[in-house]
């Protein structure tokens, strides 16, 4: 992945398809959607919600940031993203999470929390083999397949790209290990650097190389002319949404200010490796339509 590309997030659990295109009309190259069985707010899911965005946009990149694959049978998830990568004409891009701030939901869906890391790592290797092979037998600790086959598999070759978030250092393992690709949030471009060097050893330590692995960030994102309510904006909305406070994490977690504060923020990061960057509003939602506006106008082109 040579150009850095840019993506963002459908906000809306109804309107989607409008917002979809919007996106896509913008210039963005990806269009994500994340999940969850329960959240602060309304929230949907990643495949539903990516499914109406690729029957209603032409181009544009489908990531799920994220799919909370531990509470998914292994197969069922593989199965969801094989249709939804054949049902978009190979637009498909599978970003994976653990989860985990809501022990709740794991309790409803029957998966204990505690085994929310190893039963991803296992599922990823599952869901691998099913995208890439016929009369797949796997005998796991969560799985159990006796010569099973997608039909039809992925249209993407190998698979669609496989993304890994997270910001520990078992995610960073998963992602060397399992992934495609690793995907951070709440991270500085100094973490970021770091993380890509520890991926980096333990690939090489397993024979792997860096040639077709890619990193990129999700971060938060709020522009204003006025950099100080860009600061004010994104500290209350992120405060709100992860019950804390953020006025001393904003500055080193989130991309906010100017236009031009933002452009010089991306360059670090793009400096420390990144090549894909998941840009979600950190607004109130009276202001995100402007927030995107100013993202794809007075940020973005710079770096086509």
């Amino acid at each position: 992945m040579g150009t850095i590309q840019f993506g963002t997030g459908i906000r809306t659990v109804t309107d989607i398809a409008a917002s979809a295109r919007h996106i896509e009309k913008l210039g963005f190259d990806i269009v994500s959607a994340g999940e969850h069985v329960m959240f602060h707010t309304p929230i949907g899911n990643t495949y539903i919600t990516l499914s109406v965005a690729a029957g209603a946009t032409e181009h544009i990149k489908l990531m799920s940031t994220i799919v909370l694959l531990p509470l998914y049978p292994a197969a069922l998830a593989a199965k969801l993203g094989a249709a939804l990568d054949n049902a978009s004409g190979g637009r498909y891009m599978f970003g994976v999470g653990v989860g985990g701030e809501f022990p709740k939901e794991f309790e409803a869906c029957g998966v204990p929390v505690k085994e929310r890391g190893a039963r991803t790592t296992e599922a990823l290797q599952v869901i691998r083999e099913l995208w890439t092979d016929e009369g797949v037998t796997f005998h796991g600790r969560f799985n159990t397949l006796n010569e099973v086959t997608l039909n039809p598999r992925p249209i993407q070759k190998p698979t669609p790209p496989i993304w890994v978030a997270g910001r520990q250092d078992a995610a960073k393992r998963r992602a060397a290990l399992h992934g495609d690709g690793w995907l951070p949030y709440m991270y500085s471009p100094e973490m970021l650097k770091e993380s890509i060097d520890s991926i980096s050893t333990i690939r090489a330590e397993h024979n792997m190389t860096m040639d077709n692995f890619n990193n990129g960030v999700f971060i938060f994102t709020a522009v204003h002319k006025d950099r100080d309510k860009a600061r004010e904006m994104a500290a209350a909305q992120l405060g709100k949404q992860y019950a804390q406070n953020f006025d001393k994490l904003v500055s080193k977690y989130t991309l906010i200010g100017t236009p031009e504060d933002c452009r010089k923020r991306l360059r670090e990061y793009i400096d420390a490796g990144s090549k894909l960057f998941m840009l979600t509003s950190a607004c109130p939602e009276a202001y995100v339509d402007e927030n995107l506006r100013l993202i794809a106008e007075e940020v973005i082109p710079e770096f086509r």
